[in-house]
């Protein structure tokens, strides 16, 4: 990235999406997107059918967390480059559902996980206490319609406001049910078959984590999955105070996940900074003034 010290990226740090991106709410987030994909029936099958996430519990999720954060933070040719490879594995992809088999980059699928991660994103870190006003939330997903194009969605038919997103998701509903694949996501999120040190924290991750991430799905995604979940004060409360923890932890700890091939990461926020300029780094304090 040192080669572009000038690019700003798809977003660049005068966008809601720049500073969003950078909380710490954003990990409850995705996980939350995987309980709401995992609702549609051929979505989820092609996750199942198709992704490793039991041998590789962590994989799946850094990678989509790697991911996001370089489409927002990292100069257009990598964003690029990291997109053309999630699209030609996609293109590679197929799905069995009722027997019928069907493609994963089919419009309706990706537009499906896009909505399901976006929505989540920005619901979840709202609820988290960032300060966006209405027409923050707009700009954003305005702003992800880019996102959206990178995987070969056209922009014009994703949904590019609050009022759009409802509509979207209310329109899904009626295709959307409860199946064995979205049990096997459940399962998995709530406890992922990891083994030696991490295993021990099992006891602490499915309340504070999985669980969590669920009970902040909108109460018909509950009903659909028929399973309890914490009460909206509680997890609202339980979401805050993790929260503020990890932001806290943002301020010291300067690599905060660690990939066993490549050893420590660091932070997309923290590399775009260093690329730009401490100025460039995100906060809420900097939300366009104009929204």
């Amino acid at each position: 990235m040192s080669a572009k010290p000038n690019d700003v990226g798809l977003f660049g740090p005068d966008s809601v999406s720049w500073q969003l991106h950078a909380e710490p709410a954003m990990w409850l987030a995705g996980i939350r997107s995987l309980y709401l994909q995992a609702l549609h029936p051929r979505a989820v099958a092609g996750i199942v059918q198709n992704s490793d996430f039991r041998g590789d519990p962590l994989g799946r999720l850094v990678r989509t967390a790697n991911f996001v954060g370089a489409v927002t933070y990292c100069p257009r040719d990598e964003v690029e480059r990291q997109a053309a490879k999630v699209r030609a594995v996609h293109r590679s992809l197929r799905g069995v559902y009722e027997g019928r088999t069907f493609r994963i980059d089919e419009p309706e699928l990706l537009l499906w996980v896009h909505c399901a991660e976006v929505s989540s994103f920005l619901t979840v870190v709202r609820r988290a206490g960032f300060p966006l006003t209405a027409a923050h939330a707009d700009r954003y997903l305005d702003e992800q319609r880019r996102s959206a194009a990178l995987v070969g969605l056209d922009p014009d038919e994703v949904p590019g406001s609050v009022a759009a997103m409802r509509a979207y998701l209310r329109d899904m509903r009626p295709l959307l049910r409860r199946t064995e694949d979205t049990d096997a996501i459940y399962d998995f999120l709530h406890r992922p078959p990891v083994g030696g040190r991490l295993a021990l924290g099992l006891s602490v991750y499915e309340p504070l984590v999985g669980h969590l991430a669920y009970s902040l799905l909108p109460r018909w995604a509950v009903s659909l999955y028929g399973r309890r979940a914490y009460p909206y004060a509680v997890s609202t409360a339980m979401m805050k105070g993790l929260s503020e923890t990890l932001r806290a932890l943002q301020k010291t700890v300067r690599t905060v996940v660690r990939e066993p091939r490549l050893g420590p990461l660091v932070p997309h926020p923290v590399l775009a900074a260093r690329r730009l300029g401490t100025w460039a780094f995100p906060s809420a304090r900097k939300l366009p003034a104009a929204a």
